[in-house]
């Protein structure tokens, strides 16, 4: 009954010049209609009009037809929608509502995902076109869509084919010529688009576009390197990614433009990013080949740990926890003798003194640096996370214990996380047993306030009531408790027994 409604009304709209009462009566109706009655009657559903008075400068009028088309176009097949209506999609993607350009890329994306659609797009140039511009607006929500949906375009050989062997190649580069925002924009798809696969990357570099992007990175402008390197460092997450850019020379340049940091004053405006990409690069591949060839990356971290600008260190901070992160990674560190206890050293000192940020990624890092799954527990390995606690402080586990007690949850749950790091490895159970309070501490339910401080308390108990030596080391009366609170779960709440007052009401 409601969609016969909707039918009608539809009728009556596209016979009026002005139909603002009847679209307000549409718009409610559709509230009231699932969308399962609407698919029984999409045959019958026609559109034009309303695309229609989207070309009218009418705000109201375009808000409610933007309304009620999303509704409605809900209810139909995106074949239908890409064989009957591209010329109303043309027309969007080129009307100056931003909503009406969001609303026809979101059908965009639905055609785009349906196999049996999607050519229906591809043999249309000039939606693609339109597409493609879309890319230079100022609104950067209509620019994003339109770069997922040229990426999504991509992953087909015919979708490649479309996009790079046609004049939208000549679109795109013109496209790229609107400013330094809508450049990146452009790099940013292309990165996407050669992260698929190799064959992708070899249709983006015979383009030129990546060499454009690469020449960027190692140009003289430093603000252009800081934004290149981000995409570039996307680049390198693939295997082929890391494979193109080593062909080409790029990471030796990226090493070598480290080198030569020490002597420009503007180097902190990209050393971070380069210093980042180089992190990454290790734990993908192996952080022992990474550092030895290229011993200035490692040389630089260090650097960075000691500097005064809190960015430089956050940056450094981090790397260290990525390459610290797997077990080839701790033995690169491991190797670099006093200067990595010193390190050790300057991380328990901002882990205490540093800003709220600073002290979580601190003590992110440090997390990273000691946990020791329970299947790569040497005693070499056991011996030297026992080291690097004791390097951090005098007394580590006072010091997470305290940051712990701060009123800032972020920093609660990162102090959590340092005592889970080292939870399962014998000698920290010895330390946590023999430190006054600390067992206790651990079973209080009643200093977490919030889930997410509940959850990083409830991971500790886990990793101490999960490991084989915790029985002994604690003792059974409270490995027992461990176990109690971990089939408890994060959240419970000891019921409050009522006891009977005498005289009480």
């Amino acid at each position: 009954m409601m969609a016969a409604q909707v039918l009608a009304l539809l009728r009556e709209v596209s016979r009026l010049e002005a139909p603002l009462e009847e679209l307000r009566a549409l718009q409610s109706v559709l509230k009231a209609v699932s969308l399962s009655e609407l698919r029984e009657q999409a045959a019958e559903l026609r559109l034009g009009p309303l695309f229609s008075l989207l070309n009218e400068n009418h705000r109201e009028q375009t808000t409610l037809c933007v309304s009620i088309l999303e509704r409605l176009l809900q209810a139909m097949e995106p074949v239908h929608v890409a064989r009957n209506l591209g010329v109303d999609l043309q027309r969007g993607l080129t009307h100056p509502d931003d909503t009406v350009k969001i609303l026809t890329l979101s059908q965009v994306g639905r055609i785009i995902e349906n196999s049996d659609a999607v050519t229906e797009i591809l043999n249309n140039p000039e939606l693609l076109k339109q597409i493609v511009y879309c890319i230079g607006g100022e609104n950067l929500s209509v620019a994003k869509v339109a770069i997922k949906s040229l990426s999504r375009i991509s992953l087909t050989q015919a979708g490649l084919e479309a996009l790079f062997e046609s004049s939208l190649l000549d679109d795109l580069k013109t496209v790229m010529k609107t400013n330094d925002i809508v450049r990146y924009r452009v790099y940013e798809l292309i990165v996407e688009i050669s992260s698929v696969s190799p064959e992708s990357l070899n249709y983006c570099a015979t383009s030129g576009l990546v060499t454009q992007l690469l020449r960027e990175l190692t140009g003289e402008d430093v603000l252009v390197r800081a934004t290149c390197i981000e995409m570039v460092t996307s680049l390198a997450y693939t295997h082929h990614g890391r494979q193109y850019l080593a062909q080409e020379g790029v990471i030796d340049q990226i090493s070598n433009i480290i080198v030569g940091a020490d002597s420009d004053p503007f180097s902190s405006f990209y050393l971070p990013g380069f210093v980042k990409f180089f992190g990454n690069l290790a734990i993908m591949d192996s952080p022992q080949q990474i550092c030895e060839r290229y011993p200035v990356f490692v040389e630089k971290v260090f650097e960075m740990t000691a500097s005064q600008d809190p960015t430089m260190i956050g940056v450094a901070v981090d790397t260290i926890g990525i390459l610290g992160s797997n077990i080839e990674g701790k033995q690169v560190l491991q190797k670099t003798g006093t200067r990595f206890e010193h390190l050790l050293m300057r991380l328990g000192y901002q882990a205490k003194n540093a800003s709220t940020e600073l002290k979580i990624r601190c003590l992110d890092a440090i997390s990273s640096l000691l946990y020791l799954p329970p299947e790569q527990q040497t005693e070499d390995l056991l011996r030297m996370a026992e080291s690097w606690f004791s390097s951090l402080s005098r007394d580590p586990l006072e010091l997470f214990r305290s940051i712990s007690n701060q009123p800032f949850p972020e920093l609660h749950c990162a102090a959590l996380k340092a005592f889970t790091a080292i939870a399962n490895q014998p000698w920290a159970q010895k330390l946590m047993f023999n430190s006054p309070g600390f067992v206790e501490y651990v079973m209080d339910r009643s200093v977490e306030h919030d889930k997410a401080s509940k959850d990083a308390k409830y991971e500790l108990v886990k990793a101490l009531a999960n490991s084989k030596t915790v029985a002994e080391i604690f003792g059974n009366p409270n490995y027992l408790r461990l176990r109690a609170y971990l089939s408890e779960g994060p959240y419970y709440v000891k019921p409050v027994s009522m006891t009977a007052v005498e005289g009480a009401e």
